[in-house]
Protein backbone atom coordinates (compact mmCIF):
# COMPACT_ATOMS: atom_id res chain seq x y z
CA UNK A 1 0.00 0.00 0.00
CA UNK A 2 1.67 3.35 -1.35
CA UNK A 3 2.00 6.31 1.32
CA UNK A 4 -0.36 8.89 1.39
CA UNK A 5 0.36 12.73 2.44
CA UNK A 6 -1.74 14.09 5.17
CA UNK A 7 -2.58 17.54 6.87
CA UNK A 8 -4.87 18.09 9.42
CA UNK A 9 -7.70 21.06 8.76
CA UNK A 10 -8.81 23.48 9.76
CA UNK A 11 -6.01 25.49 10.01
CA UNK A 12 -5.57 27.78 12.95
CA UNK A 13 -5.78 31.44 12.06
CA UNK A 14 -7.62 31.27 9.02
CA UNK A 15 -11.28 31.36 8.83
CA UNK A 16 -13.52 28.12 7.39
CA UNK A 17 -14.59 30.42 4.93
CA UNK A 18 -11.18 31.37 3.46
CA UNK A 19 -10.17 27.56 3.58
CA UNK A 20 -10.74 27.59 -0.46
CA UNK A 21 -6.93 29.00 -0.55
CA UNK A 22 -5.46 26.16 1.99
CA UNK A 23 -7.08 23.59 0.55
CA UNK A 24 -5.67 24.58 -2.75
CA UNK A 25 -2.02 24.77 -1.08
CA UNK A 26 -2.54 21.29 0.23
CA UNK A 27 -2.69 19.81 -3.45
CA UNK A 28 -0.05 22.12 -5.09
CA UNK A 29 2.06 20.81 -1.98
CA UNK A 30 1.89 17.46 -2.74
CA UNK A 31 -0.62 16.76 -0.19
CA UNK A 32 -2.76 13.56 -0.91
CA UNK A 33 -5.03 13.76 2.36
CA UNK A 34 -7.11 16.24 4.83
CA UNK A 35 -8.11 14.91 7.93
CA UNK A 36 -10.26 16.87 10.65
CA UNK A 37 -10.23 16.56 14.58
CA UNK A 38 -12.68 17.26 16.85
CA UNK A 39 -11.95 18.51 20.58
CA UNK A 40 -13.33 22.01 20.92
CA UNK A 41 -12.82 24.09 17.72
CA UNK A 42 -14.48 23.02 14.41
CA UNK A 43 -16.77 19.81 14.14
CA UNK A 44 -14.95 16.49 12.67
CA UNK A 45 -17.30 17.48 9.36
CA UNK A 46 -18.09 20.56 8.71
CA UNK A 47 -14.30 21.24 7.37
CA UNK A 48 -14.26 17.73 5.42
CA UNK A 49 -17.81 19.09 3.47
CA UNK A 50 -16.06 21.97 2.48
CA UNK A 51 -12.93 20.39 1.18
CA UNK A 52 -14.84 17.72 -0.37
CA UNK A 53 -16.31 20.71 -2.39
CA UNK A 54 -13.42 22.42 -2.89
CA UNK A 55 -10.90 20.23 -3.44
CA UNK A 56 -11.92 17.01 -5.20
CA UNK A 57 -8.04 15.83 -5.71
CA UNK A 58 -8.25 15.53 -1.96
CA UNK A 59 -9.12 12.47 0.23
CA UNK A 60 -11.10 12.91 3.38
CA UNK A 61 -11.03 11.54 6.75
CA UNK A 62 -11.97 11.96 10.59
CA UNK A 63 -9.86 11.36 13.44
CA UNK A 64 -11.45 11.29 15.11
CA UNK A 65 -15.64 11.28 15.52
CA UNK A 66 -15.97 10.15 18.92
CA UNK A 67 -18.88 7.18 19.81
CA UNK A 68 -20.08 8.83 22.21
CA UNK A 69 -20.97 12.33 21.13
CA UNK A 70 -23.65 11.06 18.33
CA UNK A 71 -26.15 8.99 18.33
CA UNK A 72 -26.09 5.91 15.80
CA UNK A 73 -28.73 7.30 14.04
CA UNK A 74 -26.81 10.76 13.82
CA UNK A 75 -23.29 9.52 13.47
CA UNK A 76 -24.40 7.24 9.67
CA UNK A 77 -26.39 9.93 8.34
CA UNK A 78 -23.72 12.56 8.79
CA UNK A 79 -21.19 9.75 7.40
CA UNK A 80 -23.09 8.80 4.55
CA UNK A 81 -23.87 12.23 3.56
CA UNK A 82 -19.98 13.36 3.66
CA UNK A 83 -19.61 9.72 1.75
CA UNK A 84 -21.84 10.59 -0.95
CA UNK A 85 -20.48 14.44 -1.06
CA UNK A 86 -17.02 12.73 -1.93
CA UNK A 87 -17.92 9.46 -3.57
CA UNK A 88 -15.07 6.86 -2.43
CA UNK A 89 -13.05 9.87 -1.00
CA UNK A 90 -14.04 9.79 2.69
CA UNK A 91 -12.82 7.49 5.70
CA UNK A 92 -15.18 7.52 9.04
CA UNK A 93 -12.66 7.24 11.83
CA UNK A 94 -14.19 7.01 14.92
CA UNK A 95 -12.91 6.40 18.72
CA UNK A 96 -13.66 6.39 22.24
CA UNK A 97 -12.58 10.35 22.68
CA UNK A 98 -11.93 11.48 26.04
CA UNK A 99 -13.92 11.51 29.77
CA UNK A 100 -13.57 15.88 29.28
CA UNK A 101 -14.48 15.42 25.68
CA UNK A 102 -17.57 13.07 26.59
CA UNK A 103 -18.70 14.25 30.10
CA UNK A 104 -17.81 17.25 31.05
CA UNK A 105 -18.20 18.83 27.33
CA UNK A 106 -20.85 17.01 25.75
CA UNK A 107 -22.91 15.70 29.16
CA UNK A 108 -22.89 11.94 27.85
CA UNK A 109 -21.74 9.38 30.09
CA UNK A 110 -18.43 7.74 29.51
CA UNK A 111 -18.88 4.34 30.18
CA UNK A 112 -17.43 1.19 28.67
CA UNK A 113 -15.51 2.73 26.09
CA UNK A 114 -14.26 -0.77 24.38
CA UNK A 115 -17.53 -1.97 24.21
CA UNK A 116 -19.36 1.22 22.66
CA UNK A 117 -16.73 1.57 19.88
CA UNK A 118 -17.41 -1.83 19.04
CA UNK A 119 -21.06 -1.73 18.80
CA UNK A 120 -20.86 1.45 17.19
CA UNK A 121 -18.55 -0.07 14.59
CA UNK A 122 -20.89 -2.93 13.72
CA UNK A 123 -24.03 -0.83 13.78
CA UNK A 124 -22.00 1.76 10.93
CA UNK A 125 -21.10 -1.15 9.15
CA UNK A 126 -24.70 -2.52 8.68
CA UNK A 127 -26.35 1.19 8.50
CA UNK A 128 -24.09 2.28 5.92
CA UNK A 129 -24.35 -0.56 3.64
CA UNK A 130 -27.77 -0.04 3.79
CA UNK A 131 -29.35 -2.55 5.84
CA UNK A 132 -32.27 -1.74 8.19
CA UNK A 133 -31.11 -2.43 11.90
CA UNK A 134 -33.24 -3.05 14.54
CA UNK A 135 -30.40 -4.59 17.31
CA UNK A 136 -30.10 -4.21 20.77
CA UNK A 137 -26.23 -3.89 21.13
CA UNK A 138 -24.21 -4.44 24.51
CA UNK A 139 -23.91 0.03 25.10
CA UNK A 140 -26.93 0.62 23.24
CA UNK A 141 -30.13 -0.57 21.27
CA UNK A 142 -32.05 0.85 18.20
CA UNK A 143 -34.84 0.13 16.20
CA UNK A 144 -35.96 -0.40 12.70
CA UNK A 145 -33.05 2.35 11.39
CA UNK A 146 -32.25 2.59 7.81
CA UNK A 147 -30.58 4.76 5.99
CA UNK A 148 -33.10 7.27 3.25
CA UNK A 149 -30.06 7.98 1.26
CA UNK A 150 -27.42 5.13 1.24
CA UNK A 151 -24.14 6.13 -0.42
CA UNK A 152 -22.94 4.31 -3.45
CA UNK A 153 -19.47 3.77 -1.93
CA UNK A 154 -19.66 3.69 1.76
CA UNK A 155 -16.89 4.90 3.65
CA UNK A 156 -14.16 2.69 5.46
CA UNK A 157 -14.22 2.70 9.11
CA UNK A 158 -11.13 3.11 10.53
CA UNK A 159 -10.89 2.86 14.47
CA UNK A 160 -8.74 5.08 16.89
CA UNK A 161 -6.50 2.88 18.97
CA UNK A 162 -4.08 2.86 21.72
CA UNK A 163 -3.37 -0.38 23.59
CA UNK A 164 -3.72 -4.23 22.89
CA UNK A 165 -7.35 -4.45 22.98
CA UNK A 166 -8.63 -1.48 21.06
CA UNK A 167 -5.71 -2.37 18.16
CA UNK A 168 -6.68 -5.62 18.04
CA UNK A 169 -10.27 -4.79 17.72
CA UNK A 170 -9.09 -2.55 14.52
CA UNK A 171 -7.93 -5.09 13.12
CA UNK A 172 -10.88 -8.22 13.77
CA UNK A 173 -13.59 -5.52 12.60
CA UNK A 174 -12.43 -2.01 10.97
CA UNK A 175 -10.90 -1.52 7.77
CA UNK A 176 -7.86 0.84 9.75
CA UNK A 177 -6.38 2.24 12.55
CA UNK A 178 -5.92 5.65 13.51
CA UNK A 179 -2.61 6.28 15.90
CA UNK A 180 -2.03 9.28 18.20
CA UNK A 181 0.79 10.58 20.14
CA UNK A 182 3.45 7.95 19.63
CA UNK A 183 6.57 8.32 18.49
CA UNK A 184 7.85 6.30 15.05
CA UNK A 185 10.16 3.90 17.07
CA UNK A 186 6.56 2.89 18.52
CA UNK A 187 4.87 2.56 15.93
CA UNK A 188 6.01 -1.52 15.57
CA UNK A 189 4.98 -2.00 18.70
CA UNK A 190 1.33 -0.66 18.31
CA UNK A 191 1.15 -2.60 14.83
CA UNK A 192 1.90 -5.64 16.49
CA UNK A 193 -1.22 -6.29 17.98
CA UNK A 194 -2.52 -6.10 14.22
CA UNK A 195 -1.26 -8.78 12.65
CA UNK A 196 -4.49 -10.52 12.10
CA UNK A 197 -6.16 -7.48 9.98
CA UNK A 198 -7.00 -8.28 6.66
CA UNK A 199 -5.28 -7.06 3.16
CA UNK A 200 -5.95 -3.20 2.20
CA UNK A 201 -5.97 -2.47 6.15
CA UNK A 202 -5.38 0.81 6.61
CA UNK A 203 -2.49 2.53 8.83
CA UNK A 204 -2.92 6.58 9.80
CA UNK A 205 -0.78 8.49 12.50
CA UNK A 206 -1.68 11.72 13.47
CA UNK A 207 1.48 13.67 14.06
CA UNK A 208 2.27 16.92 16.14
CA UNK A 209 4.28 19.52 13.69
CA UNK A 210 5.82 22.25 14.76
CA UNK A 211 8.17 23.58 12.26
CA UNK A 212 10.25 25.85 13.75
CA UNK A 213 13.89 25.91 14.34
CA UNK A 214 14.15 27.23 17.88
CA UNK A 215 14.13 24.39 19.75
CA UNK A 216 13.18 26.41 22.90
CA UNK A 217 9.80 27.50 21.72
CA UNK A 218 8.91 23.99 20.35
CA UNK A 219 9.42 22.05 24.05
CA UNK A 220 7.38 24.35 25.64
CA UNK A 221 4.95 24.14 23.73
CA UNK A 222 5.35 20.16 23.63
CA UNK A 223 5.80 20.30 27.37
CA UNK A 224 2.48 21.76 27.87
CA UNK A 225 0.51 19.24 25.11
CA UNK A 226 2.19 16.43 26.81
CA UNK A 227 0.81 17.29 30.38
CA UNK A 228 -2.23 17.86 28.99
CA UNK A 229 -2.72 14.82 27.49
CA UNK A 230 -0.37 12.41 28.36
CA UNK A 231 -2.11 12.64 32.07
CA UNK A 232 -5.72 11.33 30.61
CA UNK A 233 -5.42 7.57 32.28
CA UNK A 234 -5.86 6.55 29.27
CA UNK A 235 -2.93 8.20 27.25
CA UNK A 236 -0.91 7.49 30.72
CA UNK A 237 -1.70 4.01 30.70
CA UNK A 238 -0.52 3.81 26.62
CA UNK A 239 3.00 5.32 27.41
CA UNK A 240 3.01 3.18 30.15
CA UNK A 241 2.61 0.35 28.44
CA UNK A 242 4.83 1.94 25.58
CA UNK A 243 7.36 1.39 28.42
CA UNK A 244 7.72 5.26 29.50
CA UNK A 245 6.99 4.94 32.98
CA UNK A 246 11.05 5.60 33.79
CA UNK A 247 10.89 9.33 32.02
CA UNK A 248 7.19 10.06 32.79
CA UNK A 249 7.06 8.70 36.20
CA UNK A 250 8.01 11.95 37.44
CA UNK A 251 5.53 14.03 35.59
CA UNK A 252 2.52 12.26 36.60
CA UNK A 253 3.44 11.78 40.01
CA UNK A 254 3.77 15.93 40.14
CA UNK A 255 0.96 16.27 38.28
CA UNK A 256 -1.73 14.01 40.78
CA UNK A 257 0.12 16.03 43.45
CA UNK A 258 -1.32 19.44 41.93
CA UNK A 259 1.60 20.44 41.12
CA UNK A 260 1.60 21.70 37.83
CA UNK A 261 4.84 23.54 37.29
CA UNK A 262 6.49 20.86 38.48
CA UNK A 263 5.12 18.20 36.39
CA UNK A 264 5.97 20.74 33.36
CA UNK A 265 9.75 21.05 34.17
CA UNK A 266 9.91 17.00 34.87
CA UNK A 267 9.21 15.91 31.13
CA UNK A 268 12.17 14.86 29.29
CA UNK A 269 13.47 17.09 26.24
CA UNK A 270 14.08 13.69 24.88
CA UNK A 271 10.26 12.78 25.56
CA UNK A 272 9.24 16.12 23.97
CA UNK A 273 11.88 15.25 21.05
CA UNK A 274 10.30 11.57 20.48
CA UNK A 275 6.50 13.14 20.44
CA UNK A 276 6.09 16.65 18.65
CA UNK A 277 8.06 17.07 15.49
CA UNK A 278 10.07 20.07 15.54
CA UNK A 279 12.87 21.65 13.57
CA UNK A 280 13.23 23.04 9.59
CA UNK A 281 10.69 21.90 7.06
CA UNK A 282 13.20 19.97 5.50
CA UNK A 283 13.94 18.07 9.04
CA UNK A 284 10.38 17.90 9.71
CA UNK A 285 9.20 16.37 6.41
CA UNK A 286 11.88 14.00 7.05
CA UNK A 287 10.89 13.08 10.50
CA UNK A 288 7.11 12.76 9.56
CA UNK A 289 8.59 9.95 6.71
CA UNK A 290 10.06 7.85 9.11
CA UNK A 291 6.42 7.22 10.36
CA UNK A 292 5.81 6.21 6.80
CA UNK A 293 9.09 3.90 7.20
CA UNK A 294 7.67 2.76 10.13
CA UNK A 295 4.34 1.37 8.61
CA UNK A 296 2.30 3.89 8.48
CA UNK A 297 0.14 4.32 5.10
CA UNK A 298 -1.06 7.77 6.29
CA UNK A 299 0.98 10.20 8.38
CA UNK A 300 -0.87 12.90 8.80
CA UNK A 301 0.73 16.02 10.20
CA UNK A 302 -1.26 18.51 12.73
CA UNK A 303 0.39 21.63 12.77
CA UNK A 304 1.02 23.34 16.23
CA UNK A 305 0.94 26.95 16.13
CA UNK A 306 3.73 28.87 14.98
CA UNK A 307 4.70 32.23 14.63
CA UNK A 308 4.50 33.88 11.06
CA UNK A 309 2.03 32.52 7.97
CA UNK A 310 1.19 29.41 8.29
CA UNK A 311 0.58 28.71 4.32
CA UNK A 312 4.10 29.05 3.03
CA UNK A 313 5.07 26.40 6.28
CA UNK A 314 2.34 24.21 4.58
CA UNK A 315 3.65 24.60 1.48
CA UNK A 316 7.47 23.78 2.53
CA UNK A 317 6.35 20.68 4.51
CA UNK A 318 4.67 18.92 0.94
CA UNK A 319 6.02 16.48 -1.25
Amino acid sequence: MSTRWGMTVPLGGITLADHATVFAALAEAGFTDAWSSEVAGADAFTPLTLAAAWAPELALGTAIAPVFTRGPGLLAMTAAALAEAAPGRFRLGIGASSPVVVGDWNAAEFTEPYARSRDMLRFLRAALSGEMVDRAFDTFAVRRFRLERTPEIAPRLLLAALRPGMLRLAAAEADGVILNWLSAADVPTALAETKAAGAGFEVVARIFVCPTEDAGYARTLGRRMIAAYLTVPAYAEFHRWLGREPLLGAMWQAWAAGDRKGALAAIPDAVVDDLIVHGSPDECRAKVQAYAGAGVHVPVMALLPTPGDVLPLVRALGR
